[in-house]
């Protein structure tokens, strides 16, 4: 019935279309008009999402942690929950905190202390970009002080390994590197934890007192000549890098792509320890898989250690994708910003921290590689249309709606409504994924992919909902379909010709002694005695 109304829906409107150009038709089942323009000009369709209201009762998303942060993007975001997952889960199991600049300064960052907290005690998280004030935004916002990025207390708190950025695809549509690129970030350390100060002329001294009370010695002695000097320390912490190490080779491996170790270990010395762990895990534990994979072909047969300066250029030049990168703190926050330069946008890129809980299960946190769009903000404020791209977004939403049905599924393996949530979400993300990717292949994405003939951010949003509604409607079931065990499924045809079916039909007419299609079990025991297959007590 509900393909016959959709296929009478969809003639309906190729009618009105065809004969008038121009008109605005409604339908019981939609619940904003449809508008279309003539075949002279581009064709432009807005619905709304359609009887996602009015389905059966919701799934409960499994417990992650959900942090908010402020302007375009959290504007966009709360769309995208309203119309594309709303309707489809209960998200009552979620811890939310608010991460805007102003609930930061009214709680003097106690907000940020308990995010953290609940995300290392439910490993999932999904994060919204946020903003870390300048001291101009101080003053505009009202602000107690400049509050800091919450990226490292985060990277701290969950005992951050990497921080990983991939390549996004759109199916159909071939951006800047044509198959997936990957990239290991590590995730402490560098220049962004540096200690610093600007000093006069004087001597500089490094020292280094051992923990377990060893006598202390000098890493580094200079003397400073100049006036004017800034003094920067920093080290970076070299425990997890075989955790970055294996998570890195078993992603690699997974999406069947080159990898390689990227340093500047030829001028920095100190570097050398970060190549050499990754390729000792390397050896010991992966290099034969990707052998036989011929995942190696491309770089000599072994592990490749590429100078950061030459990757640089590699990154232009190797548009054809299929490979893997990791590097230090710095140079990865570099080298992924070109990737995302070459492959289209930041909205085009993961960003997704990777840390590790007390008991070993990975902690992993989400979000959009992408600010707040602080611009497109401005004119929304300014009841201007925008076009925001929510692709990195919905990645990173996804991304965390998964990891937390993994891990209620890790938790709980033999409980079969872990499985079923587990599932249900899987199928929900694929989904999700091939309705908004159709979106854009149909012509009908946001102005950054469709030129100025695109949807607006709400157009957008709300045409993927009611893509997204048809398609899992069309999944749905009217029952579930029934759980067999081995009695109840049939015997293999090539199987049942070897028997002879007349003779199995008269030895069970003659144990069916009431006629009735049926043994009891009685007879059923004298049948297999007197068949000599009966079980004994000593079998």
């Amino acid at each position: 019935m509900a393909s016959t109304l959709r296929l009478i829906s969809s003639r309906y409107l190729s009618s009105v279309v065809s004969k008038n150009g121009l008109h605005h038709a409604s339908s019981s089942s939609t619940s904003a008009p449809l508008m279309f323009r003539s075949s002279t000009s581009i064709q432009i369709s807005r619905f709304q999402s359609t009887d996602a209201d009015a389905r059966k009762p919701k799934i409960k998303a499994p417990p992650m942690v959900y942090i908010s942060g402020e302007e375009m993007t959290h504007y966009t975001t709360q769309l995208l929950l309203q119309q594309w997952v709303e309707p489809y889960f209960d998200t009552s199991s979620w811890e939310k905190y608010d991460l805007s600049c102003k609930s930061r300064d009214d709680t003097d960052d106690q907000v940020l202390s308990d995010a953290v907290e609940a995300g290392k005690r439910i490993g999932a998280i999904f994060k919204e970009p946020t903003i870390t004030p300048s001291a101009i935004q101080v003053q505009e916002m009202g602000l107690k002080k400049a509050w800091g990025s919450p990226n490292g207390a985060m990277r701290r708190g969950w005992n951050g390994i990497t921080i990983s950025r991939d390549t996004i695809h759109i199916d159909g549509i071939e951006l800047g590197y044509k198959n997936q690129v990957l990239f290991e970030r590590h995730a402490v350390g560098g220049e962004y934890g540096a200690g610093w100060n600007e000093v006069g002329a004087g001597t500089l001294l490094t020292t280094y007192i051992p923990k377990d009370g060893g006598a202390p010695f000098v890493v580094d002695k200079r003397d400073l000549t100049d006036n004017h000097n800034v003094c920067v320390v920093y080290h970076n912490p070299y425990d997890n890098v075989r955790d970055l190490a294996h998570l890195f080779f078993k992603r690699c491996l997974d999406a069947k792509v080159t990898p390689y170790i990227v340093t500047k270990k030829t001028v920095f010395k100190w570097q050398e320890g970060f190549w050499a762990t990754m390729k000792k895990v390397f050896d010991e534990s992966y290099k034969d898989e990707f052998l036989k994979q011929g995942l190696l072909d491309r770089s000599g047969g072994d592990l490749q250690h590429l100078i950061s300066d030459a990757a640089t250029m590699q990154l232009i030049r190797w548009t054809d994708g299929g490979f893997g990168m990791a590097a230090h703190n710095y140079d990865g926050d570099m080298l992924t910003d070109q990737i995302a330069q070459v492959h289209r946008s930041p909205g085009f890129i993961t960003s997704n921290l990777v840390g590790k809980s007390d008991d070993g299960s990975l902690i992993k946190e989400f979000e959009a590689s992408h600010g707040t769009v602080t611009d497109l903000w401005l004119d929304h404020l300014a009841g201007k249309e925008t076009s925001l791209n929510p692709l990195g977004l919905v990645e990173a939403l996804l991304g965390a709606m998964a990891h937390a049905a993994q891990l209620e599924l890790d938790a709980n393996p033999k409980d079969k409504n872990a499985k079923k949530v587990h599932e249900y979400v899987t199928n929900f993300n694929e989904t999700l994924r091939l309705a908004l990717h159709n979106t854009f292949r149909y012509g009908q994405g946001t102005r950054d992919m469709c030129g100025p003939t695109g949807f607006t951010t709400e157009d957008f949003v709300a045409k993927v909902a009611w893509r997204l509604d048809r398609y899992l409607q069309q999944q749905i079931e009217e029952q579930a379909p029934p759980e067999l065990s081995e009695e109840d499924l049939p015997v293999p045809a090539n199987k049942i010709t070897a028997f002879d079916q007349k003779a199995i039909l008269q030895l069970f007419e003659k144990y069916d002694k009431s006629g009735e299609g049926k043994i009891d079990f009685k007879n059923f025991s004298k049948m297999l005695m007197k068949m000599g297959v009966a079980p004994t007590k000593s079998s």
